[in-house]
């Protein structure tokens, strides 16, 4: 079944949906950096299903360069992913750029969600007019335009539990005008609430999933399957050089024997090159910090709260809120804290569980988290690794095995 991916990022619901069978036709993404990200992941998949896998391990050890790489896969594979803003002064090149990659197929499904920022409870915040005038808000009349257009089956929509109190200037719920606005293009909708780690997923991450099906009745909700919790956060780690502070390489480890048995039930582990475990500096103080904040889990069980710090280790003046700012990735627990994209900034709120390392989590530990596989690498628009770009791309993805529970279940009610 063919399926378009609308604000793509860095793939990780099409990764799951691709797990299932479907086949992507086209990838519509802004940012330079996640396209790459695309492109690579495409060239990944035409090279393992053709045996050359040991291609993409060259270019995973930095024997070879992405062009290098790229060259070994047809040019449609690549140009699936259409590098542009949706928009009005867009939509029609992409039309036309999608329909040629279809040709004479039908697009069975559409899955994506547009940038979250202007629904989230935090942008809001921030922002002094609530995001009540972002343009972002109203991404959703396009995703309308390519249902219409191509008529699909499904469609499958994330947002975060913001758009649920998100409105307009005049009091209206964004999310009852999607629904309206799909209404109108002949598609019922329904959704749930769906906590990550009810689904094998190793991360506390609650999303919006919105399905949509072409008819004028309503269905039933293809809830996915709930995975029992056999494991802890503890697994993430398993098989990982032990390193310190600064320490690590974007490139050349070689995967580990010794592993946990949720890295395989997850798909994690991969037998390629892991690229990206490479941690963050840090200055004394937070070190000190780190110290503190891991000490107090393992041998109290208790958050650090920031007030508690001797004073020497305080720099921050506001000591009345986000109190929680440092805050250990704890090991024994069944679920991490959400990963966001605020980690590309710094990651004090994802301090390694093991003291003796004493450091954030790589970028690699994150996609683990967002149980990403080991073999998937994040671009950058320059094409040198790029730890920001890494995690921010990590941070706003939809965790790979949740997409794909979210797959398997509509496989499984395609057509009821």
């Amino acid at each position: 079944m063919k399926f378009l991916d609308l604000f793509a990022g860095a793939g990780g619901l099409s990764e799951g949906f691709v797990r299932e069978g479907f086949e992507p036709v086209a990838h519509v993404e802004l940012w330079e950096a996640a396209c790459y990200t695309l492109k690579t992941r495409e060239a990944f998949h035409y090279l393992e299903n053709n045996g050359q896998g040991e291609v993409y391990a060259q270019y995973l050890r930095g024997e070879i360069t992405r062009d290098e790489l790229y060259a070994h896969v047809p040019k449609e594979r690549l140009d699936s992913v259409i590098c542009k803003e949706i928009g009005d002064n867009t939509l029609q090149t992409i039309f036309k750029k999608i329909d040629g990659l279809k040709g004479e197929d039908n697009i069975d499904l559409i899955v994506g969600g547009p940038p979250c920022q202007a629904y989230s409870l935090v942008g809001r915040a921030r922002d002094p007019n609530g995001m009540k005038n972002d343009a972002r808000n109203y991404l959703y009349q396009y995703y309308a335009r390519f249902l219409n257009r191509y008529q699909p089956r499904y469609f499958v929509f994330e947002n975060v539990l913001g758009l649920l109190s998100a409105k307009d200037e005049e009091g209206h719920s964004y999310f009852e005008l999607m629904r309206q606005k799909f209404r109108q293009v002949g598609y019922q909708t329904e959704y749930k609430v769906l906590s990550a780690d009810d689904y094998g997923v190793l991360q506390k991450r609650k999303r919006i999933i919105l399905i949509g099906k072409r008819t004028d009745v309503e269905f039933d909700y293809p809830a996915p399957d709930v995975v029992p919790a056999n494991y802890t956060v503890g697994a993430v780690f398993s098989g990982l050089p032990r390193i310190q502070a600064g320490e690590g390489n974007f490139r050349y480890y070689s995967p580990r024997e010794r592993h946990s048995q949720w890295l395989d039930d997850a798909h994690i582990f991969s037998t390629y090159p892991i690229t990206y475990h490479c941690a963050r500096p840090n200055c004394e103080r937070d070190l000190e910090i780190y110290r503190h904040v891991v000490a107090l889990w393992n041998d109290e069980r208790q958050r650090l709260n920031y007030s508690q710090l001797p004073d020497e280790l305080k720099t921050h003046a506001n000591q009345t809120t986000f109190l929680d700012r440092f805050k250990v990735v704890a090991a024994n627990k069944r679920a991490s804290q959400t990963v966001v994209a605020h980690i590309a900034k710094d990651g004090h709120y994802y301090i390694h569980p093991d003291i003796e390392q004493n450091r954030s989590i790589t970028p690699r530990e994150a996609a683990r988290l967002q149980t990403f596989p080991d073999d998937y690498y994040f671009e950058s628009a320059s094409g040198k690794p790029s730890r920001t770009d890494a995690f921010k791309q990590i941070g706003n993805a939809v965790p790979v095995l949740l997409a794909q529970k979210i797959a398997a279940k509509l496989v499984e009610v395609w057509d009821g």
